[in-house]
């Protein structure tokens, strides 16, 4: 049996703000780094052996906040990286919409249906991220892994454990340092947690 988590990095300045990051080398905010600690004892009780992270700066931090306590080294996987936003990349949603309306009501209704201009679609980021899951799966059996990404990533790959399509990428959430963990056995996941952020209680 594999012990997969998942988790999302903690909260920058442009969650604070609410703007679509994608590939920006974005650091965490104070009380990003707080999540980012907060998670780590929450997920101590894994025992993890291989803490995997997004290239980018803020998953990097998170995931070392997790790697630290058990004396891992985190490892870049390049296929977790953020989604390629293209030219809505540092927009806010009202900048967005006032860019191009159709395809920001695309985004909402239809999210599978959009290929962002000069970015990638949904179905470019499964291609990557679940492929990367299969591999970990059988490179890691019997192992406790986390792959610290981002919340389009996560949202991806849990719906690809959950066996559902990208049409219903909007019916999943994921929070600032949530943790989804599945047990996979025999190639078949197992969903045990989704979105957990009870960790998280109390900061500020």
């Amino acid at each position: 049996m594999t012990r997969l988590l998942i988790i999302r990095h903690g909260r920058t300045e442009w969650n604070r703000v609410e703007r679509f990051r994608g590939r920006a080398d974005i650091p965490l905010d104070e009380v990003g780094k707080k999540q980012a600690e907060a998670t780590a004892r929450r997920v101590a009780e894994w025992q993890l052996t291989t803490v995997y992270s997004s290239p980018l700066r803020r998953a990097m931090e998170t995931a070392e906040a997790l790697a630290r306590p058990a004396g891992l080294e985190v490892k870049k996987l390049p296929d977790i990286i953020d989604i390629d936003y293209g030219q809505w990349q540092g927009l806010s949603p009202e900048e967005a919409e006032a860019k191009d309306a159709e395809l920001y009501r695309k985004w909402l209704s239809s999210p599978h249906q959009v290929k962002f201009p000069g970015g990638e679609s949904l179905a470019e980021v499964g291609d990557r991220a679940v492929s990367a899951l299969g591999r970990l799966f059988a490179e890691h059996n019997k192992e406790a892994i986390a792959l610290v990404s981002h919340k389009v990533v996560c949202q991806v790959m849990v719906l690809s454990l959950l066996g559902l399509e990208l049409s219903n990428f909007w019916d999943v959430t994921q929070d600032v340092c949530a943790v989804n963990y599945f047990e996979v056995r025999g190639g078949i996941p197992a969903a045990l947690l989704i979105n957990d952020t009870c960790h998280l209680e109390g900061l500020s």
